[in-house]
């Protein structure tokens, strides 16, 4: 068995010189250096993304005015409706008789008011002979004021149809508006919502018919971190001018579940003073034109506010160590050994860099790839080879 290894290990020694008697180089393991990046500052733009939900700035509950039968539904769920186009239409029979009645009193009233017009008008010329008479010596005082009676009744009763006339036009105008409530229109452009309802159906003022989103322009409704809107005041919006902070601020995108994209840019136009305990957080609203109608209601998606920052530190993110609860950065020292030191971030926004805004200093140098390969003290750079002279 010994004369056997010797025999192994003088071939393997035999194989080795015979290798560098023939001129061939056994490679020598070279240690690489890691990737490395000075940090600095400079100014880039951070998409800011926030859940939204879309409303129509002019979004209608349309219910009945008047009770009745639904006689007609004119429209179909989805449906793109104009201002002024029929909806619905209740039975009008009973508001139709009702505009008659109306009608007939108010006859009545107006031949009242000529008939009591023309007993004042008889009482004042009686009142008028007798006054005459009366200067005259020919007619007794108590003839006289029987007369004035007479002619202050027939004006009061005057005064008496006039108001009732007033109240019989009232009615009538009353029963036509009635009348036009049992055909339902659309009071703005817009998209036809749910309809619950069915032709044959009792309806009243209580009752849900649908949803009429006016879809010209659309509100995406967000809500806004405290943190950011401490962010906006540091870099210079001040109390009392918000409406000049909004105006500046560049055009927002909506951006589908799906991820796609709306064509047509939108601006944001409101943000609640008031933050909401539950949540922390601000009301915000961004209103986008719809001129194609391709927006509806109640869509979920993310809006998009592309912001801004000026003199940040960005670093890849893969140079990044997550460890537990902490963001750790492997820093080079000056004799090319890697220390971790704690860092605080923030995404830019990418998906491929970070803000540093703790932990690091403009000059230093870090590790970037390879990062989670480096151990505490290692050698993370190497002196380059020279070239080997032929």
């Amino acid at each position: 068995m010994e004369q056997k290894k010797s025999i192994k290990l003088a071939c393997l020694l035999g194989m080795a010189m015979g290798l560098t008697a023939c001129g061939l180089d056994i490679p020598k393991e070279v240690p690489s250096s890691y990737e490395t990046m000075t940090v600095e500052k400079k100014d880039i733009e951070v998409p800011m993304k926030f859940s939204a939900k879309l409303k129509g700035q002019s979004d209608v509950t349309i219910t009945p005015q008047v009770s009745g039968q639904l006689m007609r539904i004119c429209v179909t769920e989805g449906q793109q409706v104009k201002k002024g186009q029929t909806l619905f239409v209740i039975d009008s029979r009973n508001a139709q008789h009702e505009v008659e009645a109306a009608r007939a009193n108010l006859q009545a009233a107006q031949a009242n008011l000529t008939a009591a017009q023309a007993q004042a008008n008889s009482a004042k010329l009686e009142f008028e002979s007798n006054k005459n008479l009366f200067d005259k010596g020919i007619v007794s005082s108590y003839m006289l004021e029987n007369s004035r009676n007479s002619y202050n009744q027939a004006q009061a009763a005057v005064s008496q149809a006039k108001a009732a006339v007033t109240q019989a036009q009232s009615s009538v105008n009353r029963a036509k508006v009635n009348l036009g409530f049992c055909t339902i229109t659309a009071p703005v452009s817009g998209v036809i919502g749910e309809i619950p309802v069915r032709t044959g159906d009792q309806v009243s003022p209580a009752t849900y018919l649908t949803i009429l989103s006016g879809n010209t322009k659309m509100d995406a409704e967000f809500s806004v971190s405290e943190a950011i809107i401490e962010m906006q005041v540091q870099a210079g919006m001040k109390g009392g001018e918000k409406e000049k902070h909004m105006a500046a601020l560049p055009d927002v995108t909506f951006v589908m579940k799906n991820g796609t994209e709306y064509q047509h840019k939108g601006r944001i136009t409101s943000l609640t003073g008031v933050v909401d305990a539950a949540t922390g957080s601000l009301g915000a609203k961004a209103s986008f034109p719809n001129p194609d109608g391709h927006l509806f209601s109640g869509v979920q998606g993310t809006v998009v506010l592309p912001l801004q920052q000026k003199d940040v530190m960005v670093i890849p993110q893969n140079a990044v160590v997550r460890l537990q609860d902490k963001s750790l950065v492997y820093k080079v020292k000056a004799d090319s050994t890697a220390t971790a030191v704690t860092v605080t971030t923030t995404s830019a926004g990418d998906g491929k860099n970070v803000i540093v805004t703790n932990g690091l200093k403009v000059g230093d140098r870090i590790v970037t790839e390879g990062a989670n390969n480096v151990q505490e003290g290692q050698r993370v750079l190497f002196p380059a080879q020279p070239a080997e002279e032929k």
